[in-house]
């Protein structure tokens, strides 16, 4: 495909597990492990298929879910001393606790942060904050990366297997679908991720798909967001993000240029002095 992925925003294994724990709506101490291993291998094979640069500690995370899976396969052994034997989920289990309480102090700590910025040392004109209330009437929930692998996961599920093959050029680039992407915000509000895969003629097309709408979300031309947790994904120009059309020259304005002129001089050396 000859296009490498990365991404600064990538969560970590042990967000994964806690993902698939809420999802599933498992007790964190209770965890079926067998049925978590194996919807964790999904998300690791996504990724894979992906190239993403992480993969690396997800399979360190993959071996030990792997391991506690055996053990507890294991029959007791009869002539060990009867005492009573550590769960072997309980290690899994104390890290999980310990991560999920730094989150959630993490999380407190973005809420006061927001609510802070509700505050305002003057005041508002009343137009201005008949906008805001509008806004606010309406809450969605920002996908996660994981949310985002999930619709991934299953939309090449659902690409049938070909049992004939028609040796033809298919060419999809990243760039390419961005720009159709962009093309479609400017037609639509928001459009259904689902739906974006759903017009793919086979998997290369999902893949590329995806990598495209992740470059979107790293260049902050777009967000995804869900109306509640798990649900479809909305994919929505970003607001804060949208450059202004001029009227005299609305080439210059369109979305794709202004995607293609930040990335081009996101990779153009400083200019230098050549008069001295």
């Amino acid at each position: 495909m000859g296009y490498k992925l990365r991404l600064e925003m990538f969560e970590g294994p042990l967000d994964l597990l806690l993902y698939l724990i809420k999802k599933n709506d498992i007790d964190i101490y209770d965890i079926p492990i067998a049925e978590i291993t194996d919807q964790y291998m999904e998300y690791i094979e996504a990724m894979q298929t992906l190239d993403l640069n992480v993969v690396g500690d997800f399979l360190v995370m993959a071996a030990t879910l792997m391991h506690i899976k055996s053990k507890m396969l294991l029959p007791p052994d009869p002539l060990a001393q009867e005492e009573e034997e550590e769960d072997p989920r309980d290690e899994l289990v104390r890290r999980l606790e310990e991560y999920k309480k730094f989150k959630e102090i993490a999380e407190q700590l973005k809420d006061k942060e927001g609510r802070r910025q509700d505050f305002f040392p003057r005041l508002v004109d009343e137009a201005v904050m008949d906008g805001i209330k509008e806004d606010a009437r309406e809450v969605f929930i920002e996908a996660t990366l994981f949310d985002l692998i999930n619709a991934l996961s299953q939309a090449l599920k659902k690409i049938p297997e070909r049992s004939t093959y028609e040796v033809t050029q298919e060419e999809y680039t990243v760039e390419q679908k961005i720009h159709a992407i962009l093309h479609m915000l400017v037609e639509h509000e928001s459009l259904s991720l689902t739906d974006l895969f759903s017009k793919a003629e086979n998997k290369m097309e999902v893949v590329v798909t995806f990598m495209a709408v992740l470059e979107l979300i790293r260049l902050k031309e777009i967000i995804c967001i869900q109306k509640r947790m798990f649900e479809d994904i909305q994919v929505m120009r970003n607001k804060d993000n949208v450059a202004p059309v001029n009227s005299d020259d609305s080439s210059q304005g369109s979305p794709e240029n202004n995607t293609e002129n930040r990335t081009e001089n996101n990779n153009e050396p400083p200019a230098t002095d050549h008069d001295g």
